[in-house]
């Protein structure tokens, strides 16, 4: 034992006849050793990090991959000379009456026009009624058939000429959808009048027979915790008073009530929804930028909803169409709801369409 301390204390007395200057360098060596095991573990972290994004990232992009993408030719929709909403993000939802998940030939019940203010995050949303009676292609018709006789394509460039709009993107659903989505929120919750008990249950029926469910029947009227069938055969109402103007408000409060749900979903939640629905969408939107307005849906707020336009009965043999009343006017109305344009001056192609619309039906 006292061997070592007369070895411990004679290194610390050569350990004293060090020169400072080789000290320094020691304790420097030291540092620098530190240094590099520090900076090994931050390049460590970050390429974890880096993995864990690319994972993420390739999780998100092979979900999305699942939808349905049409690569629709831009250039062949048609949009007015002259017209463009700049600031605001405005995208279709047809709705379209299809049991399978197939597009081709159907007609879009629901069409919705979604515009996103790209400052505010605000959103509004303005339901176009199908039975509106406007110019598609070279012939005028229920707005309507528009996808049933040339798809996306066609129902874009109407709704565009006849709206003094540029509308590019869109996003299809049919009525599974909305059942899965619904289902998947963990239902929504309805005020149901005794006007509607009368016809939603004939809804519920044929939803459950084309789904495969098995949802109850409302009997009386009163407030109800709704599954997604009972949803849609709600939203399908339109023998109430205010027929379709009426439908058209149930499927935006449907929607509303689902989007808002949809806002507060974890990612595990996210995932089962993105499972159920993906494969039964339609869009011509990007992966990329899909997942761009999914980076911000927690900031959307939807701010109003509106049924458009101001239409009357219109019967020239036994079809009933909506004459806007008149379509200037409506148009001028439109985008000072969307785009809170006060005195927006519609293009001549409007004031065309509109004159000729008041010819035809007499409606001013």
């Amino acid at each position: 034992m006292a061997g070592k301390r007369m070895r411990n204390k004679n290194q610390e007395e050569d350990y004293d006849d060090i020169p400072d200057s080789v000290k320094k360098m020691s304790k420097k060596s030291k540092k620098k050793k530190k240094k590099h095991i520090f900076l090994k573990i931050v390049l460590i972290l970050l390429a974890i990090i880096v993995i864990l994004a690319g994972v993420l990232i390739g999780f998100v992009y092979s979900k999305i991959a699942r939808v349905e993408h049409d690569d629709i030719d831009e250039s062949q929709i048609e949009v007015t000379e002259g017209v463009e909403t700049t600031g605001y993000r405005n995208i279709v939802l047809f709705g379209v009456d299809s049991r399978q998940n197939s597009y081709e030939h159907t007609l879009s019940d629901s069409i919705m026009i979604i515009s996103i203010n790209q400052d505010t995050h605000k959103v509004r949303i303005a339901s176009v009624y199908r039975d509106t009676y406007l110019k598609i292609g070279s012939s005028y018709d229920k707005i309507t058939h528009a996808f049933a006789k040339g798809g996306p394509t066609l129902s874009l460039s109407t709704l565009n000429t006849n709206l003094d709009l540029d509308l590019k993107e869109y996003v299809a659903v049919n009525f599974n959808v909305v059942v899965d989505v619904i289902d998947a929120v963990g239902g929504i919750d309805l005020e149901i009048t005794s006007d509607e008990v009368k016809y939603i249950n004939g809804y519920i029926d044929e939803v459950n027979s084309v789904t495969g469910h098995n949802s109850e029947h409302i009997t009386k009227a009163g407030t109800y915790h709704v599954d997604g069938v009972q949803a849609v055969a709600y939203s399908r109402i339109r023998y109430t008073s205010g027929g379709d103007y009426k439908r058209t408000e149930r499927q935006r409060d449907v929607l509303n009530l689902a989007f808002e749900k949809i806002k507060t979903m974890n990612l595990f939640e996210l995932n089962n929804l993105a499972d159920v629905v993906l494969d039964e969408v339609s869009t011509n939107i990007s992966t990329t930028q899909i997942i761009g307005l999914l980076s911000q849906v927690a900031n959307y707020e939807i701010e109003d909803t509106v049924g458009w336009p101001e239409t009357k009965g219109y019967q020239p043999a036994d079809v009933w169409y909506g004459a806007p009343v008149n379509l200037e006017k409506q148009v001028q109305e439109l985008h000072k709801f969307l785009f809170d344009e006060e005195d927006y001056q519609v293009s001549s192609t409007v004031k065309s369409i509109s004159d000729t619309i008041i010819k035809k039906t007499g409606y001013k």
